[in-house]
């Protein structure tokens, strides 16, 4: 096995070199304790809870799922419920063991669950014990207080005694469509929102969502290699097409069934529940956003009679955008939110501005006495952990990078990436000391990026150059691979080394690896993103062709004359795109689980930047490639997981069926039982990406063998 071999399977066994990697931490608010997830080794796919002491610096296992579920080390196989497997799906979630949980307000019971099962840890005493409870457990989450466990079991929501004693029904569906307490597939997947619902501060009450999915149309995700098997039925809400209904009711726990109190909101003109909070600070909030997304309202919830009260309203000409974290309460009733205001993302407190313009505020991280956020400053492709006060603003990561931060009372846990190492760095703080530091375990991957990064064009477009190993600009000629992503809400080019490393294999194997974020892709500000509104095609194919020609008029090593591109999801759109609309530019693409037709993709991020189909139907014409498959001329391999259920096969399918009645060869590459995620096992993941290798250096005309 080669060198390279080599590098990809241990990519796949480490998923891409983040086992191992503490995350999920959570801080007790007196500062005593920090709770975390790490798995054993950077191989061992298998997460446990941990707990690091602050006064001793001591960390410890408080739940094992070998110990636990495994007979104390031999092992186990993980049975999960289908909820819970469609959660990790949308999460994105590879991983297993004790992959989430969820702590009362003192950071003292944890709760998470295990095939299905219910466990609960005492952070202070050490003792884990499984609750008898309903079968299929997902999500449960402790009352503040620290008294009862909510979960949702078969649709229903539940709630028994951490004693493990009267557990019962909260809420039922009252049919198969039915669920309570769940966060629907557009939420999870689009809006960031995972959990369907909030307990009150005192532990007494919970803001329950119920959703209703029979108005959404049902398809069908059959598994070809296994034709016994009956197709996988799912409610997907197409662009245009109807959503799952949502309505919220705040629950007791007291037996009274009177106790139901329905929220008065407007769902018919707000559809969307973004998100809810519920804090000391206040009563409940939540976010409601319209179906074109131009306007989004925070209410405030009476939990004793469910009417609301609107408190602040955000619009926008094309969308307003989404920001963990945000509406939530200060600790003394001030209402803090994120708005557009002289060009950038700021931080509301009670409608003031307390950040500046030109900080792009991403998420706020935690609101107390003060108020600790992640943000972009003039850099793109760093983001910073700040907190503001009434003395302003103050930047706590000191280093370049991508740096995150949990924290709880007066302990901030600072998580840094940067590009002078693999992994990332993680200290512990009691105001701004580093009381201590937790150690990653993931494994080094052994290679340091040959990379440049860039800023490219009249745009300033942000790209990364990856050059073989050893290899020094005037080098000789080199064919040139694009690896973007390039579409909206997500970044390839990020101060951090990890971000480079396949994208180091590739260039390994002679290319040199162009990766350009364009217009729509975050950190800039919302004029930026906005750019791409009814415009996917056309702004960001052009971003990337003039990033290339920017990039090859820096270093003219770079051979435009054989130049291909890779990309998956957005990217296999992107890629697809390139070939059929620039072949001038771009001589062979591989696309990976492309959109080809945007009225096949979700309602909530399609109309968010194209509109609805009923009334904008040449702007889904004019974006999406079915009608391109004429113009084909170069070589392009299309490649699609066939249990991908959130961009599913029939759009590869509907592309190659449009190419072979135009005539145009093609190839079509179906993955059995792989979804939108791509292959992970060690010798399959090695094969997919050298079969790739070797087909682009075949398209290209090159020595179609992979550089040793």
């Amino acid at each position: 096995m080669t060198n390279e071999s080599s590098f990809l399977r241990l990519q796949a066994r480490t998923q891409r070199f983040t086992l191992g990697t503490p995350r999920g931490f959570q801080v007790s608010p007196d500062g005593s304790r920090v709770l975390f997830l790490r798995s054993a080794s950077g191989a061992d796919r298998q997460h446990i809870l941990w707990r690091l002491d602050l006064a001793t610096g001591t960390e410890s296992r408080l739940a094992d799922p070998d110990v636990l579920l495994g007979g104390g080390g031999s092992g186990y196989t993980e049975d999960l419920p289908p909820e819970e497997r469609a959660r990790r799906e949308r999460s994105r979630e590879q991983a297993g063991g004790v992959v989430g949980n969820a702590t009362d307000a003192d950071v003292r019971i944890a709760a998470f669950a295990l095939s299905g099962k219910l466990f609960v840890a005492d952070a202070v005493t050490g003792e884990t014990r499984e609750l008898d409870t309903a079968p299929g457990v997902i999500d449960p989450r402790p009352d503040p207080t620290g008294r009862h466990v909510a979960y949702v079991s078969g649709g229903a929501l539940r709630v028994v005694g951490v004693d493990g004693t009267g557990d019962r029904a909260l809420a039922e569906p009252e049919g198969p469509d039915q669920a309570c307490g769940v966060a629907e597939f557009i939420a999870a997947e689009e809006m960031g929102r995972s959990r369907g619902y909030w307990w009150s501060p005192d532990g007494t009450r919970l803001l329950v969502a119920f959703t209703d999915k029979s108005p959404v149309r049902r398809w069908h995700i059959a598994d070809p290699a296994n034709p016994e098997v009956a197709p996988n039925v799912v409610s997907y809400p197409a662009a245009g097409t109807d959503n799952v209904e949502v309505r919220l009711a705040v629950l007791s726990l007291d037996r009274d069934r009177s106790s139901r109190v329905d929220v008065d909101w407007p769902g018919g003109e707000l559809p969307y529940l973004v998100t809810a909070h519920w804090s000391a600070g206040g009563p409940p909030l939540i976010a409601l956003q319209t179906r074109d997304q131009r306007r989004m309202e925070t209410r405030a919830v009476d939990p004793d009679t469910g009417a609301t009260e609107l408190l602040a309203t955000d619009t926008d000409e094309h969308w307003v955008e989404i920001t963990p974290g945000v509406p939530a309460w200060t600790p003394d009733g001030r209402l803090v939110r994120v708005a557009v205001s002289q060009g950038g993302y700021r931080l509301l407190v009670d409608d003031k501005e307390v950040t500046p313009p030109s900080t792009q505020v991403r998420a706020v991280l935690d609101v107390g006495a003060d108020i600790l956020f992640s943000a972009t400053e003039s850099d793109p492709t760093q983001v910073h952990v700040h907190r503001v006060d009434d003395a302003g603003v103050t930047r706590m990561s000191t280093s370049d990078g991508v740096h995150g931060a949990t924290r709880g009372g007066d302990v901030t846990v600072l998580t840094s990436w940067s590009l002078e190492r693999s992994g990332p760095v993680i200290d512990v703080l009691r105001g701004d000391e580093r009381i201590a530091g937790i150690a990653s375990h993931a494994v080094d991957p052994g290679i340091t990026p040959n990379l440049r990064l860039l800023t490219l064009g009249e745009r300033a477009l942000r790209a990364a150059l990856v050059l073989p190993t050893g290899y020094e600009p005037g080098g000789g000629p080199l064919p040139v691979l694009l690896d973007p992503y390039g579409g909206p809400h997500a970044q390839r080019v990020m101060a951090s080394r990890n971000a480079y490393l396949g994208p180091q294999w590739l260039a390994d194997q002679g290319f040199a690896v162009l990766i350009a974020d364009g217009r729509g892709t975050p950190g800039r500000g919302p004029a930026w993103d906005r750019q791409v509104a009814f415009d996917f095609a056309g702004v960001t194919l052009t971003d990337q062709v003039d990033a290339l020609a920017a990039a090859a008029e820096a270093f003219p090593e770079l051979d435009l004359s054989t130049v291909a591109i890779r990309g998956w999801s957005y990217g296999g759109y992107l890629s697809a795109l390139a070939v059929l609309r620039r072949p001038d530019v771009f001589h062979a693409a591989i696309a990976g689980a492309p959109v080809t037709d945007w009225r096949l993709y979700d309602t909530h991020y399609t109309e968010r930047y194209l509109g609805h189909p009923e009334e904008k139907p040449e702007v889904y014409d004019r974006n999406s490639l079915i009608d391109d498959a004429p113009k084909l001329e170069r070589p392009l391999l299309v490649i699609h997981g066939l249990a991908d259920d959130n961009v599913v096969v029939a759009h590869s399918v509907r592309l190659s069926a449009a190419l072979v009645a135009a005539g145009r060869p093609h190839a079509l590459l179906p993955l059995p039982g792989v979804t939108h995620m791509t292959p992970q096992d060690d010798e399959v993941a090695e094969n997919f990406m050298l079969m790739q290798v070797r087909w682009l250096r075949s398209a290209l005309g090159l020595d179609a063998e992979v550089a040793q």
